[in-house]
């Protein structure tokens, strides 16, 4: 801004210079109208500032070979040896594979299931088989993660497992599910989309419901059939919806479920490493059966860094096809 127009914003209507506690009169005016908003946020900032900010001196345990006598400011620094360890072992490839993975197949399938459910709840006219549909697709979503792998247990054991059962009622061979790696993937990302596709399409249900009514009625006068709403007017009016929630999960892309996949296979199945360890259970063992805080630390840093950059470059591409549907 030049001198002059910075001049001419502190003049008002009347042309006469404003004074300084005009200005914070103002703002005090402001914050008085929107007490309502603000009082909301506050929860909210509170969350943040106490759970994600005062804890972020604890980064400093990734640099540091981490002993009890000594504390973790008083521990000896060793720089970025614990992530030379994690890249020499191998063991970093392997989980980010499997993490990033397990986490595109859980955001990109699970948000497009999502969508389905949302526009066929949508289409149902009968409200009382609507609100029944609902409240047993949000069911999955209230099953703790132990009692899901309880569950799990009981179906895919192979000496009592109701599958091995099955099999072997029809003359088939026993599976062994727990030694096969190859098919936990199916398994896992199944299970997932049980649990949470239908308390994840409230979202959608919500943003369809704001849809205005006038448009869909001019279209079936325009003789528009249920397809052709849905894929002219629904699904568009979903989209901004569906890119701020792919880019709120990307941020989290390095972050698995660890309920999940400690509830269905454990921490310590070695025989299904290969396509079931993530690295919230590569945390957990290094906290819980190595001891291991500095490197357990290092790989939560790495993952947090990796979501923040990738958050940055799909905003930025957001941003450069579809600018109204970024995030900053």
């Amino acid at each position: 801004m030049s001198k002059a127009d910075s001049i001419h914003s502190s003049i008002g209507a009347s042309g006469k210079k404003r004074r300084p506690d005009a200005n914070y009169t103002s703002w005090l005016r402001k914050l008085a109208q929107n007490r309502s908003l603000l009082l909301m946020c506050i929860p909210a900032i509170l969350f943040f500032l106490v759970l994600a900010y005062l804890p972020m001196p604890g980064l400093y345990l990734a640099f540091i070979k981490y002993n009890y006598t000594d504390g973790i400011f008083k521990s000896p620094f060793v720089g970025f040896d614990n992530f030379k360890f994690l890249v020499m072992t191998g063991d970093l490839w392997r989980l980010t594979f499997n993490t990033i993975a397990y986490n595109l197949a859980f955001i990109l399938i699970g948000n497009v299931l999502q969508i389905v459910v949302a526009v066929f709840l949508n289409e149902i006219r009968r409200k009382w088989f609507k609100k029944m549909a609902q409240a047993l697709m949000f069911l999955p979503h209230f099953i703790s993660a132990v009692l899901i792998g309880l569950i799990a247990y009981n179906i895919l054991s192979y000496d009592y497992g109701l599958l091995n059962n099955i099999l072997t009622s029809l003359g088939m061979e026993k599976v062994k599910t727990y030694s096969d790696s190859t098919i936990w993937p199916f398994i896992i990302v199944l299970t997932y989309l049980w649990q949470t596709t239908g308390y994840g399409s409230i979202i959608y249900f919500a943003a369809i419901m704001g849809l205005d009514n006038e448009i869909i009625e001019a279209s079936e006068i325009d003789g528009a059939n249920a397809f052709q709403r849905i894929l002219y007017i629904v699904l568009p009016w979903l989209k901004p919806t569906f890119i701020i929630l792919l880019l709120f999960s990307l941020g989290g892309i390095l972050r698995g479920n660890f309920g999940l996949f400690y509830n269905l296979i454990g921490a310590n199945n070695t025989a299904l490493y290969a396509t079931t360890d993530i690295i919230e259970t590569y945390v957990f063992r290094a906290l819980m059966t190595n001891f291991n805080f500095s490197i357990g630390s290092a790989v939560s840093l790495y993952q947090s860094l990796f979501g923040f950059v990738v958050v940055l470059t799909a905003n930025w591409l957001v941003k450069k096809f579809s600018p109204e549907n970024s995030l900053f």
